[in-house]
């Protein structure tokens, strides 16, 4: 679940890429990287890391040019402790391209085999990303006739791309001398927002990002999502090229984008994610309301702060009180995203801290937005209990998760999901919580897709165990889970 950022700007790019590239720290934390492109030359600096602890002033100064691109490496594919696989990727034919990607493709053992023996392509890491780059790489050379360079040359190489690439890839690349290129699967499955902010008459400028908070905090205005298969190009000078490159594109984007990834100010695909958790939590309230007894509930807390949505509005139409027992440190990242297990446990600790006072003698209900591997969960029943809870009511805006997530988010081993194999009594006295209640499928789906009409369906994999792109194997499970563990 990485967040890219490209721009080209009629000024140098560099200080807004990093702003950028701050605006979407949640979405990864692992390592960072930015390119620019000063006409036809690219300057790059990628380290491990956060975004403000990766660049000094000497950093930003090299990053010269008008075009640049940017990414916050969340790590499903490589070595999170390699800073030789944060992106992005560069390869010098044709042109010259620099590449960034979010998603996980998922014929990558096809891919490795078809690069060495027919494209004749060496991988020097272990990333589906520099994979992807050469597949591109690949085709756009296939394309290139003449001297001229072509926008449509681009897109065909695209529509090659989708033929031979599986899963799911937000990505964006520079060509150098050329422009920026932007696309997105034909399922749509990872997000991309495309913005423009009007030049006067030296030519528009145009962002794409992961989320539209980027767009409009860098004061561009949204004009659209990328179009699930589609490929945008934009010249130096500013002018936009687009055309839908997949044969038969479906919009089916991911659902824990709105149940936890993204911010709750941006809007993807048109829908809110802010009010879509708003009505998690309305539905989310209603089977509450059938399985809790609700007179034994003296207050509702969430975990913040991507639960707080939910927590509200179930607090509201149960008619118990809110409050907000667990105190956030800011200045600590992420849990779900931390690699390791152990990193995740001891992160819960110093992130969270549960104040006695909302908590003594009390019978709670804890709202999470979800429940994954159940390391944060567990330490969070610990906690509230430590803090004088009488009663632990546990619940999840989520549905259970019971399968792998092959598309962008490091769920790959079923044995550390702990609702995988599991009745919800039995992952409750795994937890230590005195009653546990999630979200049905059906109510998370209504509540997601509820008031708008261009998204119909979701990518739901984790929860379902049905994978939208319908090449996802058991026997291709099993090889992940192996891979993963060894």
């Amino acid at each position: 679940m990485c967040g890219i950022v490209g721009i080209v700007s009629t000024e140098a790019v560099n200080q807004a890429v990093y702003d950028s590239l701050l605006l979407l720290q949640h979405r990864g934390q692992d390592s960072t990287g930015i390119a620019t492109a000063d006409g036809s030359v690219f300057h790059m600096h990628k380290a491990r890391g956060q975004v403000r602890e990766a660049f000094r002033t000497r950093d930003m100064r090299a990053l010269m040019g008008n075009m640049g691109l940017g990414h916050a490496r969340y790590t499903t594919k490589g070595d999170a402790a390699n800073e030789q696989e944060a992106q992005p990727f560069y390869v010098n034919a044709p042109y010259g391209i620099i590449l960034v990607h979010n998603g996980n493709l998922t014929n990558t053992r096809e891919l490795a085999d078809d690069l060495f023996h027919i494209d004749r392509r060496h991988m020097n890491s272990t990333s589906d990303t520099e994979m992807l780059l050469n597949v591109l790489a690949t085709e756009l050379q296939a394309q290139v006739t003449g001297l001229e360079f072509d926008p449509d040359q681009v897109f065909d190489a695209v529509t090659q791309v989708h033929e031979r690439v599986e899963g799911a890839y937000a990505a964006i690349a520079m060509i150098a001398g050329q422009g920026l290129l932007a696309f997105r699967d034909p399922f749509g499955i990872r997000p991309l927002v495309l913005g423009r902010k009007p030049a006067g008459l030296v030519g528009d400028e145009w962002i794409v990002a992961s989320e539209s908070v980027v767009l409009e905090s860098q004061g561009y205005e949204v004009v659209r999502d990328v179009a699930p298969g589609e490929a945008v190009f934009v010249t130096l000078s500013g002018e936009l090229y687009s055309r839908q490159c997949a044969k038969s594109p479906v919009l089916v984007p991911c659902s824990f984008e709105y149940v936890y990834l993204a911010r709750p100010d941006s809007v993807m695909n048109g829908i809110s994610v802010y009010e879509a958790r708003l009505r998690l939590g309305n539905r989310l309230a209603d089977t509450i309301a059938q399985y809790a007894p609700l007179g034994d509930i003296d207050v509702v807390m969430p975990i913040p702060d991507s639960s707080r949505p939910a927590a509200s509005q179930v607090a509201q139409k149960l008619g118990i009180e809110y409050r907000e027992g667990f105190y956030k440190n800011r200045y600590v990242g992420r849990t779900f995203i931390m690699p390791g297990q152990a990193q995740r446990k001891k992160s819960v600790r110093q992130k969270l801290n549960a104040m006695s006072s909302e908590f003594k003698g009390k019978n709670v209900l804890i709202v999470d937005d979800s429940i994954v591997r159940g390391t944060t969960s567990k330490e969070i029943v610990d906690m509230a209990r430590a803090a004088g809870a009488n009663k632990v009511t546990f619940t999840s805006a989520a549905p259970p998760v019971r399968y792998p997530h092959v598309y962008g988010i490091n769920m790959p081993s079923r044995s550390e999901l702990i609702a995988a194999g599991r009745k919800i009594p039995e992952i409750a006295l795994e937890l230590g919580a005195d009653a546990l209640i999630y979200q049905e499928v059906a109510d998370m789906k209504d509540a997601i897709l509820e008031g708008q009409s261009l998204v119909t369906d979701l990518e739901m994999s984790c929860f379902t165990g049905d994978y939208v792109t319908g090449t996802v194997t058991p026997e291709y499970l099993e090889w992940v889970e192996r891979t993963q563990l060894s």
